[in-house]
Order: C-alpha cells, then structure tokens, then sequence
C-alpha cells in the first residue's frame, strides 16, 4: 500500500469513482510533470450530490457545511488524481487549487469555506500538500453545488 493511501486509510478517507465529464471536456489533462484537473463538485462516495450541499453560502449554506463541501471535492480531485498517475505517491507537490464557492452577494467568508479542501491537501500530501490558492465567490454552480474546486499537481 502507498503511503499516500495509508494516509487516507488512517484518516478513514475512501477516494470514490472518479466522476465522468458530463460535457466536451476531459477530468484531467497531464502535460510532461503537471496534472490539471477540471473543477470537482462535492459528491458524495456514492456520486451523488446530497441536498445538504445544493445552494448559496450566506443563504441555506452554512460556512461549516461549506467547508465539509470543499472537502468532498478535495477528495474528488485526490480521486481523479490517483486515476490520472495510478499512484498517489507519485504526487511531488500540490501546485495549484482553485475554489469556487456559490454564494449570495454579501457572503465574504469565502477563503475559510476553501480551507475545507486545502487543509484536506495538507493532511494528506503533509507539507507536499502546501499549495497556491485563489478563491473566488460565483453566482450559480451546475447542479446548484455550493462548491466547486480544481487543482494543478506535479507529479513523477
């Protein structure tokens, strides 16, 4: 077992099935050492969106549920990931997230809400996880997820 994935194992962490595109895009693309993958949402394991994340931050969204959110897609991203290299230990650095979180107007909480997935990457890449970062508040996400994160990582 990799220690990446005694890592996750120890944080009783399960990377799901990584989500198909549902439109004319590819989960990932991998060019020479970085790996960019396209913006995941906050499925659960069963690859289903749960209600409890459908909606605006500062409206039927709580910051904390919000966090949770970007947790869920840090784990989706750490699935696609492990599909784009086939081991997780070959991950040399977390370059790169980008977080969109759906919120109303005046909702300025943005950067904790994002900690949910970059605290997530520390955990469990340790300081190899240690990333930039922009966060970004948007209008609507599809499926009215209430986060959304990409990412970008070097790898071997």
């Amino acid at each position: 077992m990799s220690a990446v994935d005694k890592k996750l194992q120890e944080l009783g962490i399960t990377l799901p099935t990584p989500a198909a595109p549902v439109a004319n895009y590819v989960p990932f693309v991998r060019t020479g050492n970085l790996v960019v993958i396209s913006g995941q949402l906050c499925l659960g394991l069963d690859g289903k969106l749960a209600d409890a994340h459908k909606g605006k931050l500062g409206a039927e969204i709580s910051p904390e549920v919000g966090q949770e959110a970007a947790r869920l897609c840090a784990i989706n991203l750490l699935a696609q990931l492990k599909a784009a290299v086939g081991d997780l230990d070959k991950v040399v650095r977390c370059v790169r997230l980008g977080g969109f979180i759906n919120a109303v107007p005046t909702f300025a909480a943005l950067a904790p809400v994002m900690n949910g997935a970059s605290d997530l990457m520390v955990e469990v890449l340790g300081d190899a996880g240690r990333h930039a970062r922009a966060t970004v508040g948007v209008a609507e996400l599809p499926l009215d997820a209430c986060v959304e994160v990409e990412g970008m990582f070097e790898v071997q």
